[in-house]
């Protein structure tokens, strides 16, 4: 059993709320920024707030993905520390695997501030992405990664994770989308 001064001296991990938005979009622009695409991020804290489920979960609140937040504890080791301030996220959603039959979970992005790294954050986010797969029998935890993030790659190699380099990613993404969207269709569609 851990004691009260040892967990306050443990990061938190909790689903987003409404008023973790405005942090989170600030997180995703640091994102933007270090994979050096700072002008693509279109995301707004209304759009966020209207795709997103958040905390507390219901059946009116249900969004196309769900993120967990880490915070610092509430009684840092490290003097220069905010107490419970924001380190970084997890955004996720459930995919499905037709070779296994199951559900499992897609995460769409991992950031850890650069002055939390080092620390076992990004590697406490993944535990607990793990620990939701389990949870709902789940088939697999699927992400990308930069292939040129050799730092990234290492840490997800270090924890025993698969990097596959015989996949070719594939996206439909705006001008090209709506062309494709526009195209006649070779079949009769029933809805």
């Amino acid at each position: 059993m851990t004691n009260k001064n040892e967990a306050d001296r443990r990061p938190t991990v909790f689903h987003a709320t409404c008023e973790d938005i405005p942090e989170l979009l600030a997180m995703i622009n640091e994102l933007a920024i270090y994979e050096n695409h700072a002008s693509s991020v279109t995301a707004t804290e209304e759009s966020l707030t209207r795709t997103l489920t958040l905390a507390p979960f219901t059946q009116e609140n249900s969004g196309y993905a769900r993120t967990l937040i880490l915070r610092l504890p509430t009684n840092p080791t490290i003097s220069s520390d905010t107490p419970s301030a924001v380190a970084g996220f997890a955004l996720y959603f459930n995919n499905y695997s037709t070779w296994r039959g199951k559900q499992g979970i897609y995460l769409e992005d991992l950031f850890v501030r650069p002055q939390y790294r080092k620390r076992g954050y990004g590697r406490v986010l993944i535990q607990q992405l793990a620990r939701l797969v389990v949870e709902q029998d789940g088939g697999r935890l699927d992400f990308q990664c930069l292939a040129w993030n050799e730092l990234a790659l290492g840490f997800y190699r270090g924890l025993g994770l698969q990097v596959f380099d015989q996949w070719v990613n594939v996206r439909g993404d705006g001008e090209g989308l709506k062309e494709l969207a526009g195209l006649e269709l070779g079949a009769n569609v029933v809805d």
